[in-house]
């Protein structure tokens, strides 16, 4: 894709990008929006089991602060049972899992530098 002299404008959330990677590194850009995509490929979780399954030492309010985002975003959705104690599940959205083959192929791409990094 070459650059373009007069760009198109991206409009989401009431911002505007110029640029389709900027809004793209907007919404599943950072430390941890991918990684807890990758985790929500299979299907539903608890966001316990979310936030046990992102390695690294992600903090509650740091989790909480990227689902909100996610969820603001439209690409998860967040469902909350009325139970004691609260039971809170995160899912993908379909705008969600529109992204998903580009989350797959930059974990398979992370397999494979990791491989030659080990030879």
């Amino acid at each position: 894709m070459e650059y373009q002299s007069n760009p198109e404008k991206y409009f989401f959330n009431d911002k505007l990008y110029l640029c389709p990677l900027d809004l793209a590194m907007e919404i599943i850009g950072g430390k941890w929006k991918a990684m807890l995509l990758f985790h929500l490929q299979n299907g539903a979780l608890r966001s316990s089991e979310l936030k046990r399954r992102i390695k690294g030492n992600i903090s509650n309010k740091m989790f909480t602060q990227i689902a909100r985002e996610l969820e603001t975003a439209g690409v998860i959705s967040r469902k909350v049972y009325p139970v004691v104690p609260p039971k809170v599940e995160y899912s993908l959205t379909p705008l969600g899992e529109s992204v998903m083959p580009n989350i797959l192929a930059l974990a398979q791409w992370g397999r494979s530098v990791g491989k030659k990094m080990e030879e």
